[in-house]
């Protein structure tokens, strides 16, 4: 039997004007929209949100997970929103990431400033690393991981930062989380180290997974996809349901479609495009895009220092698809432009 998907389309300014059903809300969030795209298999064809109830128990569960609020995270003294995009700053702690790497290694101090300045910039929550995830990088100890991170993890968090730590293993997620950190943000979504789910599921600290073809390999394999848009919804759904089935609260996971992980320049773009789907996954979605090479391949091969404008293009594509997370390297910048975009959404949700 095919699987039925939905696509929110047909995005509105504001609902007023609208007749009452003919319009919903996205996820509790700033964006509204009249129609779904309905993908069953190779067809697709568009209908009005209020036509809905035709789909099926399917589409009612669908519609109704994709029309609800994503409910706030309380960290500590600290509470994570999702009723607007907000932005993560990346802070990497290592020699050999593909933007920033070799700039904070073997200095905690400074690396913590660099966090803190990214949250006076703006950024609600620092990601930070401690292991290169690019294609052919090396892997880490975890051992070095621990020392790379646990002394920034400290000043971060003793500076009141919402923390989350980009890592695969359980010893890692482990003393991070004791140092302070507040989520695990894992490109294996869970699946690289045998122990990672249990970490999670008893600490009961939120979890960012990530969709790669192949978690155990490093993620960057042929991904072989038929539609790489529903593949990797279906994938990101059965990973929900696994770890749910784990001991982990749903309440408490995110998502991420994994852009550049195992896709072609063709399906990275196509994930773009279509990310409004994620929100059937009932789950916040992070949009990691900063500075990738997609941007490079479409602007005659930009260098990685160079790709600013377009990481800004990829947020604001991010923001008007209704993600919650936008991760990135360029805070101060990125703030800003989401700042501008959520001032032109209030303007028009007021019907001016």
């Amino acid at each position: 039997m095919t699987s039925l998907h939905l696509r929110p389309v047909q995005f509105v300014d504001t609902p007023i004007g609208h007749p009452d059903g003919s319009v919903a809300r996205l996820a509790g969030g700033m964006q509204w929209f009249a129609a779904y795209e309905v993908i069953e298999g190779r067809t697709r064809r568009t209908i009005p949100v209020a036509d809905v109830a035709t789909l099926g128990a399917r589409g009612a569960h669908l519609h109704a997970t994709i029309t609800a609020p994503r409910a706030p995270l309380q960290l500590g003294d600290r509470t994570l929103r999702f009723d607007q995009p907000v932005v993560a700053g990346i802070l990497n702690v290592t020699p050999d990431s593909f933007s920033d790497g070799g700039k904070h290694v073997d200095d905690p101090a400074a690396a913590a400033a660099a966090g803190i300045d990214m949250a006076a910039a703006g950024a609600t929550m620092i990601d930070i690393g401690g292991e290169s995830t690019r294609p052919g990088a090396a892997a880490v100890w975890e051992g070095d991981e621990i020392a790379r991170l646990v002394p920034v993890v400290e000043r971060l968090a003793r500076a009141g930062a919402i923390v989350s730590v980009d890592t695969r293993k359980a010893a890692v997620m482990e003393a991070t989380l004791a140092a302070g950190a507040h989520i695990v943000n894992d490109v294996a979504a869970l699946l690289w180290d045998d122990r990672a789910l249990g970490v999670v599921a008893r600490s009961g600290c939120p979890v960012v997974m990530m969709h790669s073809p192949d978690p155990k390999k490093g993620g960057h394999g042929d991904g072989g996809y038929a539609n790489v848009l529903t593949d990797v919804f279906d994938w990101l759904e059965a990973r929900i349901a696994a770890v749910v089935a784990g001991g982990v609260d749903r309440s408490r996971i995110i998502v991420d479609p994994g852009i550049g992980f195992g896709k072609t320049l063709a399906e990275n773009l196509a994930l773009l495009n279509g990310l409004s789907i994620f929100h059937g996954l009932g789950c916040p979605i992070m949009l990691g895009a900063s500075r990738k090479r997609l941007i490079g391949a479409l602007s005659n091969e930009a260098p990685v220092g160079q790709r600013l404008a377009g990481s800004l293009a990829l947020a604001v594509k991010g923001a008007e698809a209704g993600v919650q997370i936008l991760r990135v390297h360029d805070v101060a910048e990125t703030v800003q432009a989401i700042r501008i975009w959520r001032g032109m959404r209030d303007q028009s949700l007021v019907g001016g």
